[in-house]
């Protein structure tokens, strides 16, 4: 009878016991992000050595203990934080283990491949690279199950843009000039819409548009993984949407030079109509140096104009998702719906953005910015690659009849139509005094 009770009691305990407490996504993106800054702050984890090479001799370098075991270092730090991380969110952190070598290992060859001079110099990013090596990876049947557990795109992407806040400085937002902000909200806003239009003639659905919209709108690949949180998106549609930005990115960074000179665009201008329309900095910085120092200037103020609108975008979007589709048709859904869908990972960036900003002061953030800049990087190309090995390059003209194809391409046309009439009008002295750096 006693042993009865005691197995009845047993039974009871384990009903009755708490479920194990798992911390969501994105606040697990917030925590690492924070654990990362604090490192750096400390003096944890300091700025890596460049990867810059031109021939064999200095390729070698590269794997020169004082460069690569640097690296080595930086990505087991990297592992450990994100296998916690995963054991919190009650992932499989023996498989993760076992896949994450792989991972980096190709994360790290795209930093290298990108370092080579001939790439840098037509701003061809260690993005293209990554998700290039990702894909050839899916492509020849070699992602595992290990690698595939170790393929944590989305909490690679979101600890990369909290740890990429501390990076966006209200003082460089003002620095970049009223002009530059006029433009991104005039780009944004007209150029989502339009997209979004578009989207929903072609038949697109509805998650799958709001991502090509914003990543057509706003920077790219950070935008639409930004707008995939915002609205809990599927992961997948976002593979795509990464994988046809970085497709298309490509030969705008070389035409853009191209039609500027065919067309006579004054280099003020130029710099604006590429800022406003390449996704990236440094594709900006690339195709502008191609036409002057002028056009890489005034490129780099929008962009980064424009890039200071994610978090913003984010948090109208998750708004109007969750009034969209939280509650019933008839009733906007409540206050607790809205921040059930807010990507709490936005909070951790502006929180980051505000304490680099204002709490810090400008030795300490300077003397960390090499640092910061490190390791944010390998959280991205972690992000790349893993989205690359859970690409199907096929299924970028197959998904839905080449519906979402063609709808972002034409988004894209009207973006590149668009910019380029507004960066004439606010950059060419029709609306305002043209600016002279």
């Amino acid at each position: 009878m006693l042993n009865t009770v005691t197995t009845t009691d047993r039974v009871t305990a384990q009903r009755t016991a708490a479920p194990p407490v798992r911390i969501p996504e994105d606040w697990l993106a917030v925590v690492l992000g924070a654990t990362v800054l604090a490192l750096i702050l400390f003096g944890a984890a300091p700025a890596l050595p460049g990867l810059r090479w031109s021939d064999g001799a200095s390729a070698a370098r590269l794997f020169a203990p004082e460069v690569l075991g640097g690296w080595v270092a930086a990505g087991v730090g990297v592992g450990i934080l994100a296998a916690v991380g995963l054991a919190l969110e009650g992932g499989d952190v023996g498989r993760f283990t076992r896949g994450y070598p792989i991972v980096f290992a190709l994360a790290w060859l795209s930093l290298a491949l990108a370092g080579h001079t001939a790439p840098a110099a037509w701003g061809i990013e260690y993005v293209i690279f990554a998700l290039a090596l990702g894909l050839l990876v899916s492509h020849a049947g070699g992602v595992s199950p290990s690698i595939r557990a170790a393929a944590r795109s989305e909490l690679f992407i979101k600890t990369g843009l909290v740890i990429m806040g501390a990076t966006i400085l209200f003082a460089d937002v003002l620095q970049a000039g009223a002009l530059g902000i006029v433009q991104a909200i005039g780009v944004v806003i007209v150029v989502w819409y339009a997209a979004f239009w578009l989207a929903k003639r072609f038949r697109v659905d509805e998650e799958l548009a709001v991502m090509l919209s914003t990543a057509v709108s706003i920077c790219g690949v950070s935008a639409a993984i930004a707008a995939c949180g915002a609205i809990q998106g599927d992961r997948r549609k976002l593979s795509y949407v990464t994988a046809l930005v970085l497709v298309v990115a490509v030969p705008m960074i070389v035409l853009m030079p191209w039609i500027v000179r065919l067309l006579g665009i004054p280099d003020v201008v130029a710099g604006a109509w590429m800022g406003g329309t390449l996704d990236t900095t440094p594709s900006v910085v690339a195709a502008g140096a191609l036409v002057s120092d002028t056009t890489m200037k005034i490129g780099t103020i929008v962009k980064f104009s424009q890039n200071v609108l994610i978090g913003v975008a984010a948090l109208i979007l998750s708004i109007w998702w969750a009034m969209r589709h939280g509650g019933r048709r008839d009733r906007a859904p409540g206050a607790s719906v809205i921040w059930q869908r807010f990507p709490k990972f936005v909070l951790g960036f502006l929180a980051a953005s505000l304490v680099f900003s204002f709490l810090l002061g400008p030795e300490l953030v300077a003397r960390t910015k090499d640092a910061v800049g490190s390791v944010r990087t390998i959280w991205f190309a972690l992000a790349f690659v893993s989205i690359g090995l859970e690409t199907r390059l096929g299924n970028l003209v197959s998904l839905d009849e080449g519906r979402p194809l063609g709808a972002f391409l034409l988004a894209q046309a009207f973006n590149v139509a668009w910019t380029l009439l507004l960066a004439w009008l606010i950059f060419g002295g029709m609306l305002f005094r043209s600016p002279v750096l």
